[in-house]
């Protein structure tokens, strides 16, 4: 039997596992019993990270849609098919007529190629990946008020922390290592405030659950604010150290008092003053925050309210402190590392800056790269919908399933003429592309993921991809080559990382060999350096923290009588993302399923239904009927469905209304109505 350490392709967490094999084929995983982060544990996906890996469904030739339906073809076809289809639009509509889609599940090397694809050899900067449909408001709020989008601090931070902030995240399922040690610390004496209007399994273990309304996270914060500056709370030592635009921002918070914020979050006024006074007086207070807190129409707004709750206590910089956004994908961090972002080369740096383009282009080699930002992945949605893109290449995402408002999804790519799709599984997205390329998965290749604590860790192959199927480093590489570009010419993994420490300052210290065995934390700017627990200690990654000034704003779409119920959608703790690996695993399929909506007992007694009934949830945008979970985890007038499951795909209802700044989707507040099915 053979064992191979590699990481879990599940949540941003990072725990490292041993692949077993036997014969070449995957029969088993074992935790790492020393890494920092599991330390012997694994969540049930973990456990079955293997499960899905020989599934018949997996993709082992590339295919080609001829005559309407998609065949078996060669990869040579398979690629000049697409590298001419590209060109050609590009020819009669222009360079920014195509979009990249790039992978969170994907390594770092492999992102960071798609992203010198698009540059370099297709000379658009329309490339973006699902952060935007997470965590794009962190990189936002962050980077403008901190310098830097990332988690502050380390996991084990947690161990040192006096209290807990969890705001918009349900932790213990969707990060449950994360969601166990912060039960660990509570158990061992720190306190929790937790806020979610949804009575989540880690909302038993606070000291304070705060069941605030869908939408109302600033005036819950500006109104903690409020009573910290009213009862002088505040650390006026670190604030004019440390921080700018204290006063301006102090204006507008001393406006939130706790009654107003009441009338806004369906909380009491006393709730509020608790939450306050508990966080401010903590000598270590750790706040924790999810996509609860970023897929809003306001959602930078909500970061940049709980950057300023830290910095006016003074929880940065130092152990058990800090703002720490929990990233969902297993290398959505690394994605946004690597540049795979519409106007950011890897480590941040703008593609607006000619210096740091002349940097890319000397190191490329070729004339000059593109200047002009593009589009985000939800904006090329709707450019695509209305033929400004007439082209997508898409690699291991499924936004038939991820995207808000599925139809109009839908719409945008059955309308382009090129739909490229580089997947593992013949996925509800690859049943419509033109071209299918078969992709190897985490456990049939060589690179590196970095996880939500900023952790550079080695992913390392344990059998061979199924088939014809490759890795998609080595695809990326082809497609250059077919398209008579000579600047991907990589013998490993290895080398591409070499290649990105040249370019990310960030990373400028890190090589596989020193990644052995559990990684570094960047930033690791040099080959002496030991890599970064924790950032913003002597100053932040900006200079000063700047207090940004921000207001409320209601969600972009209010209940009324026609739709008088808010729905939320989020996760599973058995399944993951558009459910393409959990769905495919036998175990957790087992355990979860169908789609479902929770709803509480006395809305589901109004409407009479029971438990388990069908019941039709519709919206301005559409219906569907799934089965009804009648349980008092929702509040009144409150209903909460997972966005896993396509025959039940709670996305098909929600509001395709964007962030303005950060162009996420209002993935968390939608107005519908719920009646009996039939």
């Amino acid at each position: 039997m053979k064992r191979t350490l590699t990481v879990c392709p599940y949540c941003g967490t990072g725990c490292m596992l041993h692949l077993l094999s036997e014969g070449g084929r995957l029969i088993g995983v074992e935790p790492s019993s020393t890494h920092p982060i599991s330390r012997g544990g694994l969540c049930i996906k973990g456990w079955n990270a293997f499960g899905f890996v020989h599934h018949p469904d997996r993709l082992t030739e590339p295919l080609v849609r001829k005559d309407g339906v998609l065949v078996p073809t060669g990869w040579q076809e398979a690629l000049s098919m697409v590298v001419r289809g590209l060109q050609s639009v590009q020819a009669r509509h222009g360079k920014d007529a195509i979009m990249f889609a790039s992978s969170a599940k994907a390594t770092n090397e492999e992102n960071f190629l798609l992203m010198k694809l698009a540059r370099r050899v297709f000379g658009t900067n329309n490339i973006d990946h699902c952060a935007r449909l997470c965590h794009s408001s962190t990189v936002t709020g962050l980077a403008e008020t901190f310098g830097s989008g990332a988690m502050t601090n380390s996991i084990d931070c947690i161990d040192r922390a006096k209290l807990i902030f969890v705001i918009g995240s349900n932790t213990t399922e969707q990060h449950p290592l994360i969601g166990s040690r912060i039960i660990r610390a509570v158990n061992k004496g720190a306190q929790l405030i937790v806020a979610d209007n949804r009575r989540i399994r880690l909302s038993r273990h606070a000291n304070l659950h705060l069941r605030h309304r869908n939408g109302s996270d600033v005036a819950l914060l500006l109104a903690m604010m409020h009573v910290i500056l009213a009862e002088g709370l505040e650390d006026r030592e670190f604030i004019a150290a440390r921080c700018e635009n204290f006063e301006e921002f102090a204006a507008i918070a001393r406006d939130w008092p706790p009654e107003r914020a009441a009338a806004i979050t369906g909380l009491g006024a006393e709730e509020v003053v608790a939450a306050a006074r508990l966080y401010a007086t903590s000598p270590a207070a750790m706040i924790f925050y999810s996509m609860g807190i970023t897929q809003h129409s306001h959602g930078v707004d909500n970061v940049r309210a709980v950057a300023a709750l830290a910095m006016l206590t003074g929880n940065i910089g130092r152990p058990g402190t800090g703002v720490n956004p929990l990233r969902g994908q297993n290398n959505v961090q690394g994605g946004c590392d690597m540049g795979v972002l519409p106007d950011l080369y890897s480590g941040y740096q703008k593609v607006s800056d000619p210096v740091v383009r002349e940097k890319f282009r000397a190191a490329w080699g070729g004339g000059p790269l593109p200047e002009t930002p593009g589009l985000p992945l939800t904006l090329a949605m709707n450019a695509a919908s209305k033929g400004q893109i007439r082209a997508m290449f898409i690699m291991g995402e499924n936004p038939i399933i991820s995207d808000p408002d599925q139809s109009h999804a839908r719409e945008a790519l059955q309308s382009l003429e090129l739909l490229v799709v580089q997947d593992i599984f013949l996925t509800e997205t690859a049943q419509l592309a033109d071209v299918v390329l078969p992709a190897a998965c985490f456990a049939e290749k060589d690179g590196t993921f970095t996880n939500t604590e900023r952790r550079i860790q080695l992913v390392q192959k344990g059998v061979e991809p199924p088939g014809e199927a490759r890795a998609d480093w080595q695809i990326i590489c082809e497609l250059a080559r077919h398209a008579g570009s000579q600047v991907m010419n990589y013998e490993d993994t290895a080398q591409i990382m070499a290649e990105i420490a040249s370019l990310t300052p960030a990373y400028g210290g890190v090589t596989h060999q020193r990644l052995a065995p559990y990684g570094l934390q960047w930033p690791c700017p040099s080959a002496d350096h030991a890599g970064t627990p924790l950032l913003h200690t002597v100053q932040f990654s900006r200079g000063k923290g700047r207090f940004a000034l921000i207001g409320y704003r209601q969600p972009a779409e209010m209940t009324d009588a026609r739709f008088p119920y808010t729905l939320t959608t989020g996760r599973t703790y058995f399944h993951w993302h558009t459910g393409s690996m959990t769905r495919r695993t036998h175990l957790l399929h087992r355990e979860e399923p169908k789609a479902f909506v929770e709803i509480n007992p006395v809305d589901a007694a109004a409407i009479g239904v029971r438990n388990g009934g069908l019941v039709t949830v519709a919206s301005r945008r559409g219906e569907l009927t799934v089965a009804a979970r009648v349980t008092g985890t929702v509040p009144e007038k409150v209903l909460f469905m997972p966005f896993h499951f396509m025959e039940g795909a709670a996305n098909a209802l929600t509001n395709n209304v964007l962030d303005p700044e950060s162009h996420i989707p209002e993935f968390k507040v939608a107005a519908v109505s719920i009646r009996r099915g039939q």
